[in-house]
């Protein structure tokens, strides 16, 4: 171990205390949430760093998940021709020909093992350890474990019991939401670095599951709980529309994977290109740049997580840019960035992607309110007045798993 494991424990609590400051009522802590929380971060930190074979489990989700994006682009080759190909492209990766495709293939396996009943059972089993050790409502506790896999579309699992949420709850399963990442999109950012960065599935893949219980004790500490929860420390059963057969979950989902790029096209156009426009307004006047500014904000936030203080201006700037950009365009550049060299440490693309890995930006924050407000029109009011709370917790729970990945992390 070495000085920057401490300074990533120290971070843990760090982020906590700056929660808690923010607090809507500092007096009311919920001790056993917070704890809890923090115990199955550092335990799934430890088994996924330091217990021994955790090297073979990543290599083997690894070699996993570069076969079925192998798979995956039996599609894109057939409709793209050459152009599925980079050699093709002048060697250059281009987004929308070669990574956002695999979102439309990794949709519709999803919803097919849904359909299969294999996913429900795995996300019954993570929402019993939530609602079990932490005495959290059921609803949120399935509605947070059902994030680590899906994204705005965990909501309906819950539908039923979202009217009688308290504003806490709501909260929570908008932090989840924005915390954690989709399995459809973790696909495609694995493919993006795994040039440069060999073991990132497995990376990703625990990065999603920790930053569920962070998404709780964030949410908890900024907003807590207040009132009664209905499902309060009882396991609820999900709320699924079925579709009558395998063919119809593979449609369902290719369809949902089409609207996911067409949404992230969107989002990527609208955001890049009034970043330019702020960047055109603040060069008139004689200001640094938009990425330029976030890196002097966030270069003391990826210092206190342990990222080298000689990589905190890159950690910064990517954190700061996937606030209001999306995480997909600072994976691309953290790809480019390791693959030219620019980070010191071995450790700091570690600790990057793991705090990179989440829905946590403004543009989400509008499409799980909005999602969600869709379900429950009459508790649009409260979605709305939890929802930048709920921002703040989501953020804080991606740099607490980048925290949890400085603490164990060991030069191999």
């Amino acid at each position: 171990m070495d000085i920057y494991n401490l300074v990533s424990f120290v971070g843990i609590f760090v982020l906590m205390g700056l929660a808690w400051l923010v607090s809507a009522n500092r007096r009311l802590m919920n001790w056993r949430v917070i704890l809890w929380g923090v115990a199955l971060q550092l335990l799934f930190g430890m088994l996924v760093f330091w217990t021994p074979g955790s090297r073979a489990v990543f290599e083997w989700l690894n070699a996993a998940v570069f076969k079925l994006l192998a798979v995956a682009q039996a599609g894109q080759k057939f409709l793209l021709g050459p152009l599925a190909d980079p050699a093709n492209t002048g060697g250059e990766f281009v987004l929308l020909l070669h990574y956002l495709p695999t979102i439309i293939f990794f949709a519709a396996v999803m919803s097919l093992l849904y359909y299969w009943r294999i996913m429900p059972l795995v996300v019954r089993g993570f929402a019993w350890v939530f609602t079990r050790l932490m005495r959290i409502s059921g609803a949120e506790s399935l509605c947070t474990a059902s994030n680590i896999f899906v994204g705005i579309e965990s909501a309906t699992a819950v539908r039923p019991y979202i009217n009688d949420m308290t504003r806490s709850e709501l909260c929570t399963i908008l932090t989840a939401g924005m915390a954690t990442i989709a399995s459809s999109v973790l696909m495609a950012y694995a493919g993006m670095l795994r040039d440069v960065f060999p073991e990132i599935a497995g990376h990703l893949i625990s990065a999603s599951i920790l930053s569920a219980p962070a998404a709780i004790v964030m949410s908890k500490i900024l907003l807590p709980e207040d009132g009664q929860p209905v499902t309060l420390g009882r396991s609820v059963k999900a709320y699924v529309e079925r579709e009558p057969g395998a063919i119809a979950s593979i449609i369902s989902g290719a369809m949902a994977g089409v609207k996911l790029v067409v949404g992230i096209c969107a989002l990527l156009i609208a955001f890049l290109g009034l970043i330019a426009l702020v960047d055109l307004a603040l060069d008139a006047v004689g200001l640094l740049s938009l990425e330029e500014l976030l890196g002097y904000v966030f270069r003391p936030v990826a210092a206190i997580i342990g990222v080298p203080w000689d990589d905190c201006a890159i950690a910064g700037e990517l954190i700061g840019k996937r606030l209001v950009v999306t995480e997909l365009v600072p994976y691309r550049e953290l790809a480019g960035m390791i693959e030219a060299g620019k980070l010191s440490h071995p450790r700091s693309q570690v600790v990057i992607a793991y705090a990179l890995c989440g829905f946590a930006h403004v543009a989400s924050l509008a499409i799980f309110v909005g999602g969600i407000a869709a379900l429950v029109p009459e508790r649009r009011k409260d979605l709305a007045s939890v929802g930048p709370r709920a921002l703040l917790a989501a953020t804080l729970a991606c740099l607490m798993t980048g925290a949890v990945a400085g603490t164990f992390f060991l030069m191999r």
